[in-house]
């Protein structure tokens, strides 16, 4: 009798492939290895969610280029984002941890530079991480909000407008249900991200064809298609810089695809699967979010007025086109609102995953030491789950968002610095793949070949760019009121990182370190 592919025999025992090779990498297995290839995908696709980034920043799509560079910038951001992809599956095979990215850079820096090359890539992966699951439910808190507005009448109709201290409980209430969730068994976990990806996929194709159908007036397919928006009312009249900013939108969607590298220690035969769940993750959400713009913008047939604050949903450019286009036809937007409860749905999954991610990648790097406190962020509860790496993140996440009391510019920069925190995190690894340990890199299961080093390349090149992309002034004449502060933000973390190496983390951080018994 023949073993799966993704058990390998080591003595006399049938080990799985991925727990061999973390064996041999130096680590025991603690975490409940239980996540099969399909489960591994669900996370990653649900963390992407493509409901969740184009509903919550297609605003700035239209309102940089409108449908051009959405329907072109998609697929521009898609192809670069795919060889990120690609590059960070080839890694993965070789080192699939729970750590990732973090581990990769000190195992690819060479020992020389291994502690450094891992405190810098894992504070960047972790921060862009919690940054990212406090915009996540941060985006569903105002959601719920629009859904509360229309429900009540809608802006024009006397609808309740909730404070920002409202919405800040409102995401509270969604993280402690989110820490109380990823505090259930990972068999548990498993089905609801399966359930969460069918969701995602059901909610994109039910919405592509129902909003435009139920429409009595629609976009034409030159509009859709070759239409670009140049009056923004920012002062930026550049088009070729409208079209950049424009990429937000895309760029946004497309992350938080590392996750699968997370649950690389509770997957089965994780050294293939991960790089699976990584790459098919990433191209179903291409082509799934393709669809979903598609199908909006054929409902779209004045842009200038779904921008408006002054509309029924308060400007909120995709709540506003479903209640309308169900208004218009049956005298009540009803339908419209339950729409937006399935992009809610998706958005609830979406920060799920989130802390799911989040939480593994504390439990790593706080198992090799590298957070304060470490020895009780890495504790696993009798269910194999690391409990207290999920109410830490809960706990961050809930704090981060506070910003949004003081500033809602702060906390926008915040969100951006997610996204550029994890493509930095993304890119030093694969920098380190194809510079330091170019000559010695040992390939998994799944390789690039010969195209590893000029994939590489391009990926890191593509992370370069869309990191000053979202540092430019989205908006003229430049004021405290409308600077982009993500660059000042960005720059403040790096001080902070660098700062806390200097003064005490280069004299005890060794990088990874092995949990073996001897």
């Amino acid at each position: 009798m023949t073993l799966p592919a993704h058990v390998v025999t080591n003595g006399d025992v049938s080990l799985d492939s991925g727990h061999n090779r973390l064996l041999q990498l130096g680590y025991k297995q603690e975490l409940k290895r239980d996540l099969s290839v399909v489960s591994n995908f669900a996370l990653s696709f649900s963390i992407i969610s493509v409901l969740t980034g184009i509903t919550t920043l297609y605003n700035t799509g239209l309102n940089y280029g409108g449908p051009v560079s959405m329907q072109y910038g998609w697929f521009l951001a898609s192809a670069f984002t795919m060889l990120v992809a690609l590059s960070m599956a080839e890694i993965c095979s070789a080192f699939p941890t729970s750590g990732g990215l973090y581990y990769w850079s000190a195992k690819l820096a060479g020992s020389k530079w291994a502690p450094f090359a891992s405190w810098i890539t894992g504070w960047f992966n972790i921060i862009g991480l919690w940054a990212g699951t406090t915009s996540v439910d941060f985006s569903l808190a105002q959601l719920i909000q629009v859904i509360i507005l229309l429900s009540t009448g809608g802006k024009n109709g006397g609808g309740y407008v909730a404070s920002k201290y409202v919405i800040i409980a409102i995401h509270g209430a969604i993280l402690l249900l989110h820490g109380i969730i990823n505090s259930l068994p990972i068999s548990l976990l498993s089905f609801l991200g399966q359930l969460s990806a069918i969701w995602n996929v059901f909610g994109v194709f039910v919405l592509m064809i129902l909003i435009p159908s139920v429409a009595t007036e629609r976009a034409s397919n030159k509009f859709v298609f070759t239409h670009f928006n140049a009056e923004n009312g920012d002062g930026i009249n550049s088009r070729p810089c409208m079209f950049l900013l424009g990429l937000l939108m895309s760029q946004y969607t497309l992350s938080g695809y590392d996750a699968s590298a997370h649950m690389t220690e509770e997957t089965k035969g994780a050294d293939r699967n991960g790089p699976k769940g990584i790459i098919s993750a990433v191209g179903i959400s291409i082509i799934v979010g393709w669809g979903y713009i598609i199908g909006i913008t054929y409902a779209v047939t004045d842009i200038p007025y779904l921008l408006s604050e002054n509309n029924d949903a308060g400007g909120y450019a995709i709540a506003e086109i479903f209640y309308q286009v169900f208004k218009t036809r049956y005298g009540n937007g009803i339908g419209g609102i339950i729409c937006l409860g399935i992009v809610a749905v998706a958005i609830f999954f979406c920060g799920m995953g989130s802390v799911t991610s989040v939480s593994r990648m504390a439990y790593a790097f706080s198992r090799d030491g590298a957070m304060p406190f470490s020895s009780l962020w890495h504790k696993v509860n009798n269910q194999d789950v690391p409990i207290y790496a999920v109410w830490l993140s809960v706990f961050i996440s809930f704090c981060m968002a506070l910003t949004s009391l003081g500033s809602i510019v702060a906390f926008e920069a915040m969100v951006s610095i997610a996204v550029i925190d994890l493509y930095i995190a993304y890119a030093l690894p694969i920098f380190f793949r194809v510079t330091l340990a170019r000559k010695y890199f040992v390939p998994g299961p799944f390789n690039l070949g010969r195209y590893g080093i000029i994939v590489g390349w391009v990926a890191v090149i593509w992370v370069v760019i869309i990191s000053i992309l979202f540092s430019l002034p989205v908006s003229y004449p430049i004021t405290i009121e409308t600077l982009n502060y993500t660059p000042v933000a960005l720059g403040c973390l790096i001080i902070l990182i660098l700062s806390y190496w200097i003064l005490s983390g280069r004299h005890w951080f060794k990088g990874p370190i092995t949990n073996l018994e001897h």
